[in-house]
């Protein structure tokens, strides 16, 4: 079989993987071809030491399209398009079981992902590559790889299934939940407590807590509203609103990181468990969009 056979043999599967980290058909084929001219650019012995072809052209997809992510991110391109007419060689049916393959909603919900972020959960989830083999493609440790994928499931699951409303209302009672704290209010506060509302904070914040006479009570475990609530009176006035996962949250935060994260649940508007979150490798694995000018 010829090289060029051999790289025909696993075309259908690596436009696959480039279409889901790229959204674009176009760009898919773009990566596809280039991946073919760089094994063309291998020499003979080189392409006889490659054990595993289809792994070795799935990782060097994988890097074209990391770098196409990075460059469209500076240039600050939507390349999403699902569209019946091409002239790029495609056709436009096949463009569209690609889109079918994944659905557009996904790819919709995977744009919001960095670039890292979405070739690690791509190749991990979608692809069942290992941590081990995604490591040196994004320039880090299988450990952070792991993270970057786990970060990017939890935006992507909360991003499937949490509205837009539901965003604004959680919002809302995150944004009543603090301005209570502050102000001191203890029946405000109840308001947006669920009676059963749970209080769970990790040992770093519990320390961090006692050293900080402005900071909320905090425990291994708080249960109900009153306690809940009497923990958060009058405290809490550095905390601000920020995103946690692509949901409400709130954070201490200095000089733009944030050091101790508040993660809400919220279910029939109010709150019904209160996460507080301060060991460094636990915040890494967080997604935290924080809000610079607020």
């Amino acid at each position: 079989m010829t090289l060029a056979e051999r790289f025909e043999a696993h075309r259908d599967h690596l436009r696959a993987v480039a279409y889901r980290m790229l959204g674009s058909a176009t760009e898919a084929e773009d990566a596809v071809q280039e991946a073919w001219l760089r094994l063309g650019r291998s020499t003979p012995d080189d392409v006889a030491n490659i054990s595993n072809l289809a792994g070795w052209l799935t990782t060097v997809v994988a890097r074209i399209c990391l770098d196409m992510l990075r460059s469209r991110t500076s240039r600050r391109e939507d390349p999403l398009s699902v569209v019946a007419d091409r002239d790029d060689g495609m056709p436009a049916d096949a463009e569209l079981r690609l889109a079918d393959q994944i659905g557009v909603a996904m790819l919709v919900v995977l744009e919001m992902l960095a670039p890292a972020e979405r070739i690690a959960f791509v190749l991990h989830d979608m692809f069942d590559l290992p941590f081990e083999d995604i490591a040196p493609i994004v320039g880090r440790s299988p450990t952070a790889a792991r993270q970057l994928a786990s970060r990017a499931r939890r935006r992507v699951h909360g991003a499937s299934t949490v509205s837009d409303a539901d965003r604004t209302r959680q919002h809302e009672v995150v944004g009543a939940f603090l301005a209570a704290s502050r102000d001191g209010n203890f029946e405000a506060l109840l308001a947006v407590l669920d009676p059963e509302v749970a209080l769970h904070a990790d040992p770093a914040a519990i320390a961090a807590a006692a050293m900080h006479p402005g900071a909320p009570g905090l425990a291994a475990e708080l249960r109900g509203a009153t306690a809940v609530a009497e923990s958060f009176k009058g405290r809490a006035k550095a905390a601000r609103q920020i995103l946690v996962d692509g949901l409400a949250g709130a954070a201490w935060v200095q000089k733009g990181e944030a050091r101790s994260v508040f993660r809400f649940t919220i279910a029939g508007g109010t709150i019904t468990a209160i996460e507080v979150i301060m060991d460094p490798d636990r915040l890494a694995e967080l997604d935290l969009v924080i809000d610079q000018n607020a």
